[in-house]
């Protein structure tokens, strides 16, 4: 724990689930980040630790911010934030953690992760994650779940992964904690690709639904639900100007309604494994 911040008392947590967000490139539309916010402000939880920034970042490319505020000029650092949500009357507690990918040390930085997940003896990490796809926004949302685990797999009727090609911090995560006692999980959200960057409180709850359905806790969604209708709303407004758009959107919205489905398994790893490599390739 050589680069971990503690910002108070460790708190005692009980058999705890680590969900993990990070911002960036597997953010699309700000959909994990936002969903792991919406767990801490919510359900209660406090920032009990962070990882330092400094061995981990160039701050060329990931620059500090200036913010004036009643006590005077303040510096803001990157932040990877450790927040635990303390549920007396449920079978887990929850640690969520909210991180910029680095640009240095990464298999450093993973250890400090990896040492709480060990000191608390986490029993599964969940890692958030959203991808631009050919998906419509009038529509219910698809979350694809996948796990390297063989009991997850057959337990929540998952699709393994075959991806191979670039990752991100989180697919290092997750190799690392093959070789612990930790049940790794993820979930990628989808985000349609005619508007890639306009946040989405739509794909963040069905990302929070799909939390709350494997952790089997009422988690509140009332205010991420009121904004997921006006996002649909002043999408549909958006797509009605443009004479193009509203035919992809009319033909993609055709395609799902003919088919009463989501997008296949299949379908999904193959627009995550192309995501990746655009990605990467950018």
């Amino acid at each position: 724990m050589e680069h971990i911040n503690w910002n108070s008392d460790n708190p005692t947590l009980r058999k705890p689930v680590l969900v993990v967000a990070f911002e960036g490139w597997n953010d699309a539309g700000e959909s994990a980040t936002t969903a792991a916010r919406h767990l801490i402000e919510h359900l209660d939880g406090h920032k009990f630790a962070d990882i330092l920034p400094e061995a981990f970042f160039d701050f060329t490319e990931t620059r500090p911010h200036v913010k004036i505020n009643e006590d005077g000029r303040t510096i803001s650092w990157p932040k990877n934030e450790f927040s635990a949500i303390e549920l007396p009357d449920h079978d887990h507690d929850i640690i969520v953690f909210i991180g910029n990918e680095p640009q240095l040390k990464w298999l450093t930085y993973i250890e400090q992760i990896v040492s709480i997940i060990e000191e608390y003896q986490v029993e599964l990490v969940i890692s958030l994650g959203a991808l631009i796809a050919e998906v419509v926004h009038s529509r219910p949302d698809t979350i694809y779940s996948t796990s390297d685990d063989p009991h997850l797999i057959t337990e929540l009727n998952l699709e393994p992964s075959n991806y191979e090609g670039p990752t991100g911090i989180v697919g290092v995560l997750q190799d690392t904690l093959r070789n612990t006692d930790s049940n790794t999980l993820s979930l990628w959200a989808t985000i349609p690709g005619y508007v890639p960057q306009v946040p989405s409180p739509k794909a963040a709850l069905a990302l929070v639904k799909r939390i709350a359905q494997i952790t089997k806790l009422e988690i509140p969604t009332a205010i991420l639900e009121l904004n997921s209708d006006t996002y649909q709303a002043q999408i549909t407004e958006l797509v009605s100007e443009d004479e193009d758009t509203a035919e992809y959107v009319a033909e993609l919205e055709e395609n799902y309604d003919n088919s009463m489905r989501p997008e296949s398994g299949a379908e999904l790893i193959n627009e995550l494994e192309q995501f990746l490599r655009d990605r990467d390739e950018s």
